[in-house]
């Protein structure tokens, strides 16, 4: 069976978050390690499917993209989400990155999806910011990175290319704040691969954007199973339900 499906950007964020938890990988961090939600978006979404517990989305996020690049006016409000073993711990940092190993999971975000499935990541901090606090120990250790990130983020152009040519240092003009791009690699989760891990159904991604209600939309075809389709169909109309979060960039 063929269907399709059209989701707002809060709804791709829930999407994708049902799909985070779902994940064999985050599942087994759950029930015997360690995982960290870093700050962001569509990781407040992570974080409270992981918690089922709400989330203040306008505190939980970092840097943010409104009409330029900038950083959540909140942004002190909120500290990432730390769960041993399902249950929500506060811990030191030196600490939680010398506990960190095999069978952790950081979850991170993404600004930007290329062609080739790297995940850039921009850069405001000059140290890096949370990519430069987990990122580095997370490869250097075998701890899995899950990057929950939106279609709709997916760009045409090389991430590991802009990484040559952007940098706060090299920017001169622009909108908002400059940044550099980090190329993250992980286990990306899109919309494509929620649907997958929740319904079994293959999703291709067919449009992007649209008009009032549409700005911002991933368009999708479904195909598989009709019990499956049609489960992974409703979901998303229940989804069509999700509030829009308020963010507000600090400038």
């Amino acid at each position: 069976m063929k269907g399709y499906v059209v989701l707002s950007p809060v709804a791709s964020k829930r999407l994708i978050a049902k799909g985070v938890k779902a994940h064999p990988i985050v599942q087994g961090a759950l029930a015997k390690g360690t995982v960290i939600v870093t700050l962001g978006t569509t990781n407040a979404f992570v974080a409270s499917e992981l918690t089922d517990e709400p989330i203040d989305h306008g505190a939980f996020a970092a840097g943010v993209i409104d009409d330029r690049w900038n950083i959540n006016a909140r942004i002190a409000e909120a500290s990432e989400l730390i769960l041993k073993k399902g249950e929500r711990v506060s811990i030191e940092q030196d600490a939680l990155l010398g506990s960190l190993g095999e069978g952790d999971v950081v979850v991170k975000g993404g600004n930007a999806l290329d062609p080739f499935g790297t995940t850039g990541v921009l850069m405001a901090a000059a140290t890096g910011g949370t990519v430069g606090r987990y990122v580095p120990t997370a490869l250097a250790r075998g701890v899995d990175i899950v990057i929950p990130i939106s279609l709709a983020k997916s760009i045409h152009a090389s991430i590991a290319d802009l990484a040559l040519r952007l940098g706060s240092k090299r920017l001169t003009l622009g909108d908002g704040i400059p940044c550099g791009i980090f190329p993250l690699t992980g286990h990306v989760i899109t919309e494509i691969e929620a649907l997958e891990i929740l319904f079994s159904v293959r999703a291709e991604h067919v449009a992007s954007g649209g008009i009032g209600a549409g700005v911002g939309s991933v368009s999708l075809l479904l195909e598989g199973e009709e019990a499956d389709v049609r489960a992974a169909y409703a979901l998303v109309q229940q989804l069509k339900a999700e509030p829009e979060p308020i963010v507000e960039g600090r400038q």
